[in-house]
């Protein structure tokens, strides 16, 4: 039974481990051990102290499987972006010029630099290991971070975003980086995106362009990327979308991605939860969970895929999931369906 939990700085090996096999484009989970080290301390001091929704926090998420002792996969929630240092994106915008004489209309799209959503919520970092990307863990890795947000809702902003990892070719260029970037920062795709993932966003405040950039000047292999996800992405935008996502029509200043955005209070597994007391465990670990069980505690907060009865004495879910999210009769505990069923127009 997989268990998602806050990162401890006993797991910095295997995160480093998951940021080796992520490649490029996965910004917030970098490589270098000194930086994940920040990024953990940082999400543990979340964890610990009081909310304060004026300054920039973060909760970094893992998923162990306490058989093997390894962590599989990791995601987190960014709250305040913008607050610390600039966050950038393109924003799309569309033009229209009419002549009447002669009888002309001309519409056109440009690339604005905003930082729209200072203040927001990101969801970020999501990864699972590619040996255990089976039946809803992947899930299981997104949807705790929802959780995390149902249990303790005065932590997280209204405006809820997530950034896609943008298209980038089998050589992992970016088209829409070569066209435009590398333009102003003088630098290859890889090594602009690593001093990004690094922190450093202050060389984009001194070099991007301020002025709107017309899209009709971009070559056409990059102009096609604005807005495509990173083919791996895919499954994360359905992810998203089945959550209540929408695409906000501002995309990546690096490689062209979507960032998607939600208002807090319209996240489906948000809708969906139900907090209750733990009224006992029955025998046996269950089949075909349908359910994230929670221990709802901030010390102690721990996701689990399981079945959950609701009884007259309280909640009622199997001995193992009530061992692994350290909880016992009595105790809070908070659950959700681990999936929904999917409208026509997102079905493959």
């Amino acid at each position: 039974m997989y268990v998602v939990r806050p990162a401890r700085l006993k797991d910095l090996d295997g995160l480093q481990a998951l940021a080796k096999k992520t490649g490029t484009g996965l910004t917030t989970l970098p490589v270098d051990k000194k930086a994940l080290e920040a990024k953990v301390r940082e999400s543990m001091e979340a964890f610990s102290n009081p909310p304060d929704m004026n300054k920039k926090t973060s909760y970094l998420l893992v998923m162990e499987d306490p058989k093997e002792g390894k962590i599989v996969g990791t995601s987190a929630l960014l709250v305040g972006v913008g607050l610390d240092k600039p966050f950038y994106s393109y924003r799309i915008l569309h033009q229209t010029q009419v002549s009447h004489e002669p009888e002309m209309r001309v519409d056109t799209e440009l690339l604005q630099l905003s930082n729209d959503f200072v203040g927001a919520t990101e969801v970020a970092t999501l990864f699972v290991d590619e040996d255990y990307r089976k039946e809803n863990v992947g899930k299981l890795m997104s949807k705790a971070r929802y959780l995390l947000m149902a249990a303790h809702p005065d932590r997280f902003s209204d405006q809820v975003i997530s950034e896609i990892r943008g298209w980038v070719d089998e050589n992992g260029n970016s088209p829409f980086w070569e066209a435009l970037g590398r333009h102003f920062f003088g630098m290859d795709f890889k090594t602009a995106d690593r001093i990004n993932g690094l922190g450093n966003s202050q060389f984009i405040s001194d070099l991007m362009p301020k002025f709107p950039i017309y899209t009709a000047l971009l070559p056409e292999e990059a102009k096609a990327v604005i807005g495509k996800p990173h083919d791996s992405a895919r499954p994360a935008i359905k992810l998203l979308e089945k959550e209540g996502f929408r695409f906000s029509r501002s995309v990546d200043i690096f490689d062209g991605g979507p960032a998607m955005e939600v208002h807090k209070r319209g996240i489906w597994t948000l809708r969906k939860s139900v907090s209750g007391e733990l009224g006992g465990t029955v025998e046996g670990g269950g089949h075909d969970p349908m359910h994230m069980a929670c221990n709802p505690s901030l010390d102690d907060f721990r996701v689990v895929l399981t079945n959950v009865v609701e009884g007259s004495s309280g909640l009622w879910i199997p001995e193992e999931a009530a061992a692994a999210l350290h909880l016992k009769a009595g105790d809070p505990i908070m659950y959700a369906p681990i999936g929904r069923r999917v409208p026509p127009q997102l079905a493959e």
